[in-house]
Protein backbone atom coordinates (compact mmCIF):
# COMPACT_ATOMS: atom_id res chain seq x y z
CA UNK A 1 0.00 0.00 0.00
CA UNK A 2 1.22 3.55 -0.35
CA UNK A 3 3.80 3.15 -3.22
CA UNK A 4 4.89 -0.36 -2.59
CA UNK A 5 2.55 -3.20 -4.48
CA UNK A 6 1.71 -6.26 -2.18
CA UNK A 7 2.56 -9.88 -3.75
CA UNK A 8 0.09 -12.83 -1.88
CA UNK A 9 0.43 -16.57 -3.14
CA UNK A 10 -2.10 -17.18 -6.09
CA UNK A 11 -6.13 -17.74 -5.13
CA UNK A 12 -7.48 -16.88 -8.84
CA UNK A 13 -6.77 -17.60 -12.16
CA UNK A 14 -8.82 -15.11 -13.95
CA UNK A 15 -10.91 -16.61 -16.68
CA UNK A 16 -14.37 -15.55 -18.29
CA UNK A 17 -15.46 -19.16 -16.45
CA UNK A 18 -14.33 -18.62 -13.75
CA UNK A 19 -15.66 -15.09 -12.35
CA UNK A 20 -19.25 -14.45 -12.87
CA UNK A 21 -20.95 -11.13 -12.91
CA UNK A 22 -23.48 -9.72 -9.98
CA UNK A 23 -25.62 -6.56 -10.58
CA UNK A 24 -27.69 -6.82 -7.75
CA UNK A 25 -26.82 -5.23 -4.69
CA UNK A 26 -28.28 -8.11 -2.14
CA UNK A 27 -25.92 -10.74 -4.25
CA UNK A 28 -22.62 -11.70 -3.25
CA UNK A 29 -19.97 -12.09 -6.30
CA UNK A 30 -19.82 -15.66 -7.63
CA UNK A 31 -17.16 -17.99 -5.42
CA UNK A 32 -16.90 -20.24 -8.68
CA UNK A 33 -13.17 -20.45 -9.70
CA UNK A 34 -12.25 -18.46 -6.80
CA UNK A 35 -9.54 -20.74 -4.56
CA UNK A 36 -7.15 -23.00 -6.01
CA UNK A 37 -5.79 -23.27 -2.32
CA UNK A 38 -7.76 -23.38 0.79
CA UNK A 39 -4.72 -22.32 2.55
CA UNK A 40 -3.73 -18.65 1.01
CA UNK A 41 -8.40 -18.78 0.19
CA UNK A 42 -8.63 -18.40 3.68
CA UNK A 43 -6.13 -15.67 4.91
CA UNK A 44 -7.50 -13.51 8.06
CA UNK A 45 -6.77 -12.27 11.23
CA UNK A 46 -7.66 -13.81 13.91
CA UNK A 47 -9.14 -10.65 16.03
CA UNK A 48 -10.87 -13.10 19.07
CA UNK A 49 -7.73 -12.07 21.39
CA UNK A 50 -8.37 -8.64 20.96
CA UNK A 51 -9.96 -7.30 24.45
CA UNK A 52 -12.64 -4.53 24.80
CA UNK A 53 -11.13 -1.00 26.13
CA UNK A 54 -14.00 0.23 28.68
CA UNK A 55 -12.90 4.01 27.99
CA UNK A 56 -13.77 3.34 24.18
CA UNK A 57 -16.71 0.96 25.07
CA UNK A 58 -18.41 3.49 27.23
CA UNK A 59 -18.16 5.86 23.77
CA UNK A 60 -20.57 2.86 21.86
CA UNK A 61 -24.27 4.28 21.11
CA UNK A 62 -27.24 1.79 23.12
CA UNK A 63 -28.69 0.68 19.80
CA UNK A 64 -25.63 -0.75 19.24
CA UNK A 65 -24.52 -2.06 22.00
CA UNK A 66 -28.02 -3.66 22.60
CA UNK A 67 -27.67 -5.30 19.06
CA UNK A 68 -23.86 -6.65 20.13
CA UNK A 69 -22.43 -6.56 16.45
CA UNK A 70 -21.32 -3.58 14.34
CA UNK A 71 -22.71 -3.69 10.97
CA UNK A 72 -20.42 -3.02 8.71
CA UNK A 73 -21.18 -2.73 4.49
CA UNK A 74 -18.68 -3.65 1.63
CA UNK A 75 -18.34 -4.74 -1.92
CA UNK A 76 -15.99 -7.78 -1.43
CA UNK A 77 -15.04 -8.55 -4.47
CA UNK A 78 -11.88 -5.89 -3.91
CA UNK A 79 -9.10 -8.43 -2.59
CA UNK A 80 -7.07 -8.02 -0.68
CA UNK A 81 -9.24 -5.70 0.83
CA UNK A 82 -12.40 -7.93 0.81
CA UNK A 83 -13.39 -11.07 -0.51
CA UNK A 84 -14.42 -14.27 0.01
CA UNK A 85 -13.14 -17.60 1.71
CA UNK A 86 -13.07 -20.42 -0.32
CA UNK A 87 -16.75 -21.39 0.94
CA UNK A 88 -17.61 -18.67 -0.88
CA UNK A 89 -19.57 -17.24 1.67
CA UNK A 90 -17.05 -15.81 4.74
CA UNK A 91 -15.84 -12.73 3.63
CA UNK A 92 -12.10 -11.89 4.34
CA UNK A 93 -9.69 -9.19 3.96
CA UNK A 94 -7.73 -6.25 5.80
CA UNK A 95 -11.28 -4.05 5.66
CA UNK A 96 -13.46 -7.10 7.11
CA UNK A 97 -11.05 -7.83 9.83
CA UNK A 98 -10.39 -3.95 10.53
CA UNK A 99 -14.32 -3.98 10.99
CA UNK A 100 -14.25 -7.13 13.57
CA UNK A 101 -11.19 -5.91 15.24
CA UNK A 102 -12.90 -2.33 16.24
CA UNK A 103 -15.92 -4.03 17.01
CA UNK A 104 -13.73 -6.27 19.85
CA UNK A 105 -12.29 -3.13 20.84
CA UNK A 106 -15.69 -1.27 21.91
CA UNK A 107 -16.95 -4.25 23.77
CA UNK A 108 -19.00 -6.18 21.02
CA UNK A 109 -19.23 -9.73 20.06
CA UNK A 110 -17.59 -8.86 16.76
CA UNK A 111 -18.98 -7.30 13.06
CA UNK A 112 -21.09 -9.11 10.05
CA UNK A 113 -19.74 -7.65 7.09
CA UNK A 114 -22.58 -8.06 4.23
CA UNK A 115 -22.01 -7.43 0.83
CA UNK A 116 -23.27 -4.57 -1.02
CA UNK A 117 -22.43 -3.13 -4.47
CA UNK A 118 -20.14 -0.04 -3.73
CA UNK A 119 -21.95 2.88 -4.84
CA UNK A 120 -25.19 1.55 -2.74
CA UNK A 121 -22.87 1.26 0.64
CA UNK A 122 -23.31 5.17 1.74
CA UNK A 123 -26.87 5.87 0.89
CA UNK A 124 -27.25 2.47 3.03
CA UNK A 125 -25.32 3.66 6.05
CA UNK A 126 -27.44 4.44 9.30
CA UNK A 127 -30.08 2.35 8.05
CA UNK A 128 -29.01 -1.37 6.78
CA UNK A 129 -25.37 -0.86 8.01
CA UNK A 130 -23.50 1.24 11.06
CA UNK A 131 -20.82 1.72 9.16
CA UNK A 132 -18.93 0.82 6.06
CA UNK A 133 -15.48 -0.14 5.57
CA UNK A 134 -14.70 -1.20 1.72
CA UNK A 135 -11.72 0.64 -0.03
CA UNK A 136 -13.03 4.28 0.66
CA UNK A 137 -10.87 7.00 -0.80
CA UNK A 138 -11.17 10.26 1.80
CA UNK A 139 -12.34 13.00 -0.16
CA UNK A 140 -14.15 17.00 0.23
CA UNK A 141 -16.86 15.57 -1.37
CA UNK A 142 -17.62 12.39 0.79
CA UNK A 143 -16.92 14.38 3.85
CA UNK A 144 -19.71 16.08 2.49
CA UNK A 145 -21.97 12.86 3.12
CA UNK A 146 -20.78 11.35 5.34
CA UNK A 147 -18.10 10.92 8.10
CA UNK A 148 -14.34 9.23 7.57
CA UNK A 149 -11.87 8.22 9.86
CA UNK A 150 -8.98 7.35 8.53
CA UNK A 151 -6.42 4.34 9.08
CA UNK A 152 -4.58 3.50 5.69
CA UNK A 153 -2.97 5.06 2.85
CA UNK A 154 -3.19 3.79 -0.51
CA UNK A 155 -2.50 4.96 -4.26
CA UNK A 156 -4.12 4.17 -8.00
CA UNK A 157 -2.65 2.59 -10.57
CA UNK A 158 -3.52 0.47 -13.79
CA UNK A 159 -3.18 -3.17 -14.87
CA UNK A 160 -2.84 -4.31 -18.70
CA UNK A 161 -2.87 -7.42 -20.59
CA UNK A 162 0.34 -9.03 -20.10
CA UNK A 163 3.28 -7.54 -22.37
CA UNK A 164 0.52 -4.44 -22.58
CA UNK A 165 -0.14 -5.53 -26.36
CA UNK A 166 -2.29 -2.66 -26.63
CA UNK A 167 0.95 -0.62 -26.04
CA UNK A 168 -1.34 1.22 -23.51
CA UNK A 169 0.48 4.58 -21.67
CA UNK A 170 -1.13 5.41 -18.53
CA UNK A 171 0.47 9.18 -19.30
CA UNK A 172 -2.01 9.41 -22.67
CA UNK A 173 -4.78 7.26 -21.79
CA UNK A 174 -6.67 9.77 -24.27
CA UNK A 175 -9.48 7.09 -26.75
CA UNK A 176 -8.44 4.64 -24.64
CA UNK A 177 -10.86 1.83 -23.24
CA UNK A 178 -10.54 1.39 -19.05
CA UNK A 179 -12.81 -0.20 -17.02
CA UNK A 180 -13.18 0.93 -13.29
CA UNK A 181 -15.88 0.12 -10.39
CA UNK A 182 -18.88 2.31 -9.83
CA UNK A 183 -18.69 4.69 -7.47
CA UNK A 184 -14.79 4.50 -6.68
CA UNK A 185 -11.88 7.07 -6.36
CA UNK A 186 -10.92 5.83 -9.49
CA UNK A 187 -14.29 6.24 -11.31
CA UNK A 188 -13.89 9.85 -10.56
CA UNK A 189 -10.36 10.22 -11.21
CA UNK A 190 -10.35 8.61 -15.13
CA UNK A 191 -13.19 10.68 -15.68
CA UNK A 192 -11.20 13.84 -14.86
CA UNK A 193 -8.69 12.64 -17.04
CA UNK A 194 -11.23 12.11 -19.78
CA UNK A 195 -12.14 15.51 -19.39
CA UNK A 196 -9.18 16.59 -19.72
CA UNK A 197 -8.32 15.00 -23.07
CA UNK A 198 -11.31 16.23 -24.88
CA UNK A 199 -10.38 19.74 -23.47
CA UNK A 200 -7.47 19.38 -25.69
CA UNK A 201 -9.74 18.34 -28.42
CA UNK A 202 -8.33 14.54 -27.97
CA UNK A 203 -10.76 11.55 -28.05
CA UNK A 204 -12.41 11.07 -24.72
CA UNK A 205 -11.52 7.68 -22.56
CA UNK A 206 -14.29 5.04 -23.26
CA UNK A 207 -14.62 4.60 -19.03
CA UNK A 208 -16.15 0.96 -18.82
CA UNK A 209 -17.94 0.75 -15.45
CA UNK A 210 -18.84 -2.24 -13.83
CA UNK A 211 -20.42 -3.01 -10.19
CA UNK A 212 -17.40 -5.64 -9.75
CA UNK A 213 -13.97 -5.46 -10.20
CA UNK A 214 -13.38 -9.29 -10.63
CA UNK A 215 -15.57 -8.83 -13.78
CA UNK A 216 -13.36 -5.89 -15.23
CA UNK A 217 -10.06 -7.82 -14.89
CA UNK A 218 -11.45 -10.60 -16.83
CA UNK A 219 -12.18 -8.49 -19.33
CA UNK A 220 -8.64 -6.53 -19.82
CA UNK A 221 -6.88 -10.27 -19.92
CA UNK A 222 -8.81 -10.44 -22.75
CA UNK A 223 -8.04 -7.60 -24.73
CA UNK A 224 -11.79 -6.14 -24.66
CA UNK A 225 -10.56 -3.03 -22.28
CA UNK A 226 -7.11 -1.55 -22.66
CA UNK A 227 -6.94 -0.92 -18.69
CA UNK A 228 -7.96 -1.36 -15.59
CA UNK A 229 -7.67 1.55 -12.74
CA UNK A 230 -7.94 0.43 -9.18
CA UNK A 231 -6.44 0.94 -6.13
CA UNK A 232 -2.32 -0.12 -5.99
CA UNK A 233 -3.09 -3.26 -3.29
CA UNK A 234 -5.70 -4.52 -5.37
CA UNK A 235 -4.11 -4.10 -8.83
CA UNK A 236 -1.11 -5.95 -6.96
CA UNK A 237 -3.44 -8.56 -5.64
CA UNK A 238 -5.12 -9.27 -8.99
CA UNK A 239 -1.87 -9.25 -11.13
CA UNK A 240 -0.58 -11.62 -8.87
CA UNK A 241 -3.43 -13.92 -9.05
CA UNK A 242 -4.08 -13.75 -12.48
CA UNK A 243 -1.67 -16.63 -13.69
CA UNK A 244 0.35 -14.03 -15.61
CA UNK A 245 -2.25 -12.88 -17.96
CA UNK A 246 -2.38 -9.39 -16.49
CA UNK A 247 0.91 -7.06 -15.46
CA UNK A 248 0.81 -3.45 -14.03
CA UNK A 249 1.86 -0.49 -16.02
CA UNK A 250 2.94 3.09 -14.79
CA UNK A 251 3.62 4.03 -11.69
CA UNK A 252 1.22 4.16 -8.39
CA UNK A 253 -0.03 8.04 -8.78
CA UNK A 254 -2.69 9.65 -6.43
CA UNK A 255 -1.36 8.18 -3.16
CA UNK A 256 -4.44 9.08 -0.54
CA UNK A 257 -5.61 8.30 2.93
CA UNK A 258 -8.80 5.74 3.06
CA UNK A 259 -11.52 5.72 6.13
CA UNK A 260 -14.09 3.98 7.65
CA UNK A 261 -17.80 5.63 6.57
CA UNK A 262 -19.95 6.41 9.37
CA UNK A 263 -23.17 8.33 9.67
CA UNK A 264 -22.88 12.19 9.23
CA UNK A 265 -25.28 13.19 12.11
CA UNK A 266 -23.69 10.21 14.33
CA UNK A 267 -21.19 11.76 16.47
CA UNK A 268 -21.19 9.38 19.11
CA UNK A 269 -20.17 6.53 16.99
CA UNK A 270 -18.22 8.25 14.92
CA UNK A 271 -16.16 9.47 18.21
CA UNK A 272 -16.85 5.52 18.94
CA UNK A 273 -14.94 4.38 15.95
CA UNK A 274 -11.70 6.94 15.86
CA UNK A 275 -10.86 6.22 19.59
CA UNK A 276 -11.10 2.35 18.38
CA UNK A 277 -8.79 2.84 15.70
CA UNK A 278 -6.71 4.92 17.03
CA UNK A 279 -5.92 2.01 20.04
CA UNK A 280 -5.24 -0.55 17.26
CA UNK A 281 -2.63 1.63 14.97
CA UNK A 282 -1.13 2.30 19.22
CA UNK A 283 -0.99 -1.57 20.01
CA UNK A 284 0.23 -2.11 16.60
CA UNK A 285 -3.31 -4.43 14.95
CA UNK A 286 -3.79 -2.13 11.41
CA UNK A 287 -0.07 -3.36 10.80
CA UNK A 288 -0.53 -6.85 12.09
CA UNK A 289 -3.99 -7.25 9.94
CA UNK A 290 -2.37 -5.80 6.56
CA UNK A 291 0.44 -7.85 6.97
CA UNK A 292 -1.34 -10.80 7.13
CA UNK A 293 -2.11 -9.74 3.16
CA UNK A 294 0.70 -9.12 2.45
CA UNK A 295 2.31 -6.14 3.73
CA UNK A 296 2.42 -3.79 6.56
CA UNK A 297 2.62 -1.03 4.18
CA UNK A 298 0.70 2.52 4.53
CA UNK A 299 -1.03 2.09 8.00
CA UNK A 300 -1.60 5.62 9.58
CA UNK A 301 -0.28 6.30 12.66
CA UNK A 302 -3.10 8.94 13.39
CA UNK A 303 -6.64 7.93 13.12
CA UNK A 304 -8.28 11.63 11.58
CA UNK A 305 -12.32 12.30 11.96
CA UNK A 306 -12.72 14.10 8.29
CA UNK A 307 -9.24 14.62 7.90
CA UNK A 308 -8.23 17.92 5.27
CA UNK A 309 -7.45 16.29 1.72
Amino acid sequence: MNTKLIAIPSILVLSAAGIAACSNPDEKPSADGSASTSQTANLSFDTSSIQAVPEIEALVPESIKKAGVLKNGASIDYAPAEFFKSDGTTPTGYDVNMADAIAHVMGLKGATTEHAEFATIIPSLGSKFDIGISGFTITADREKEVNMVSFIETGTAFAVAKGNPKNFDPKHVCGTTVGVQNGTFQFDYITQLSNDCTAKGEKAVKIMPHDLQTDIAVRVASGQYDATLADSPVIGYTVEQSNGSLEQVGDVVESAPQGIIVPKDNEQLTKAIQAAVQYLMDNGYVEKILATYGSNQGALKTAEINPQV
